[in-house]
């Protein structure tokens, strides 16, 4: 390898991610100017073209999106190994690439990051959030939260939020001109939001349970999103049913802005893990895990 091909394939690595040269370059400390001359005279070297530049984007060819494929892990290893050496100095450091989904963002990371970052000034933090399900070593992340059901058995998961719950709500306008459903196929005689899942292409279906009989109904709509918040503007609004968190609507119950319907077919179930394979955690992993485990006591201690 020559020398400087490791820092340009780096920085090959954050165009490639961000889509963007200002992002990246950013990203790096470095001006656009030098990374685009950077980037090209790496695909000198190697002799393939590996960036598609226009005059408003910039996206990997096929040749980068297979060398980015190859990159992400390695280069998170390589993150790792020089994260590991604070183990001599006592002091956690390094970045954690962590991918998660909208709802654990808000709720586990968006409460505990700041302080989590002021108290280490040494440790970075990048969290990616989709709502597909990522592999991790191959995207080169350090770590996962996503629904515990949803968890390969292979990673190690730890707790980082309670139970989680479900539920079918609406408004009392929409509700005004429409009995309330007694069973889930009510819901075939309403109108709902549905959720699309990018990863797979599908919506996700509405689960119910009740005295071991588990039902999963795809009811119809006029509206489908990929959005949690423009669902939920959209049955705040009296679009139709919504399928959602507890915790983000339960104030709205009590106030009865918002109705319930179904309860009992709504159980709980696993709620948010982090995960990562079963190998040796860095400093600065094992601290942030530290930090966002979550057991009964400390929610009680939080409550206080």
């Amino acid at each position: 390898m020559m020398r400087g091909d490791l820092d340009d394939l780096a920085a090959f690595a954050a165009v490639a991610r961000a889509r963007s040269f200002t992002r990246a370059a950013a990203e790096l400390g470095m001006s656009p100017s030098a990374l685009s001359h950077a980037m090209r005279s790496l695909e000198q070297r190697l002799g393939v073209r590996l960036l598609a530049r226009t005059t408003r984007s910039v996206a990997p060819t096929a040749a980068g999106d297979r060398l980015l494929r190859s990159l992400d892990p390695a280069l998170a290893e390589l993150a790792r190994g020089l994260s590991a050496l604070a183990d001599w100095r006592g002091v956690p450091s390094g970045t954690i690439r962590l991918t998660t989904f909208g709802s654990a963002a808000r709720t586990v990371l968006a409460p505990t990051l700041p302080g989590f970052l002021r108290a280490h000034p040494e440790i970075s933090v990048e969290v990616i959030v989709e709502d597909r399900l990522v592999d991790i070593v191959a995207g080169g992340f350090d770590a996962g939260i996503r629904l515990g059901e949803t968890v390969d058995l292979d990673m190690v998961a730890v707790p980082v939020g309670p139970q989680l719950r479900t539920l079918v709500v609406g408004t009392p306008e929409y509700f005004s001109t429409r009995p309330l459903p007694a069973v889930p196929a009510d819901l075939e005689s309403h109108t709902c939001i549905n959720y699309r899942l990018l990863g797979g292409g599908g919506l996700l279906p509405w689960e119910f349970e009740r005295d071991g009989r588990d039902i999963r109904v795809r009811p119809r709509g006029q509206l489908i999103v990929n959005d949690e918040v423009l669902t939920a503007a959209a049955v705040r609004a009296g679009a139709g049913l919504g399928y959602m968190l507890e915790h983000d609507v339960a104030a709205e119950i009590a106030d009865g802005r918002l109705i319930q319907v179904l309860d009992a077919w709504c159980p709980r179930f696993p709620g948010c893990y982090l995960y990562y394979p079963n190998r040796q955690v860095t400093p600065a992993l094992r601290v942030l895990i530290d930090t966002l485990r979550w057991t009964p006591e400390a929610c009680s201690d939080a409550d206080r």
